[in-house]
């Protein structure tokens, strides 16, 4: 039997192979990577029995790198307009159209957490239901419930519990 390094020295072009079929133009290095683990697992599973490894390794590595796409896209998805840390300790957003809204928005949420100023955003903003949030975050409804709960909690200490503002979405709902 031949060591992984060995199958991995052969197998390589046909994990590239694979990439450029599946046009994959970004993180090509993790998707190779993702086509080792898959060939490891390939065969440590394969059963010659079966057929030849050969048609199995490239099924199985096709198989994990479709997935892997499949993942990556739906966390980008989820992740398009989550607020973006970056290295001046400041939050930014995709462009939009109406940027100044949002920005007015946000320097209410400067101590909420990333999920709960997403909540915030897709909710009076963006006028989405918790059930479309949880939806296009892909997490459970109850995930973006704990998101509000938290957000609304520190948003009313943030204002003086005298003034009786409500708060809406778009939508004329109030929280």
């Amino acid at each position: 039997m031949e060591s992984f390094e060995q199958l991995a020295e052969k197998y390589s072009p046909m994990i590239h192979a694979i990439i450029n079929k599946l046009h994959i133009y970004k993180n090509k290095q993790e998707f190779y990577q993702v086509g080792l683990i898959a060939l490891w697992e390939a065969q440590r599973n394969f059963q010659p029995e079966k057929g030849a490894f050969a048609s199995y390794a490239y099924s199985f590595i096709k198989g994990r790198m479709l997935t892997e796409l499949s993942n990556s896209r739906k966390w980008e998805e989820a992740t398009s307009t989550l607020l973006v840390e970056t290295n001046a300790g400041f939050s930014e957003f995709p462009a939009n159209d109406e940027p100044f809204e949002k920005e007015i928005l946000l320097s209410y949420c400067k101590t909420l957490t990333s999920k709960q100023k997403f909540w915030v955003i897709a909710t009076f903003y963006d006028g989405l239901t918790t059930k479309e949030i949880a939806h296009k975050a892909s997490v459970s409804e109850s995930a973006v419930k704990k998101w509000k709960k938290g957000a609304l909690e520190k948003l009313k200490q943030q204002f003086n519990p005298e003034t009786k503002t409500e708060i809406k979405n778009s939508r004329g709902n109030r929280f």
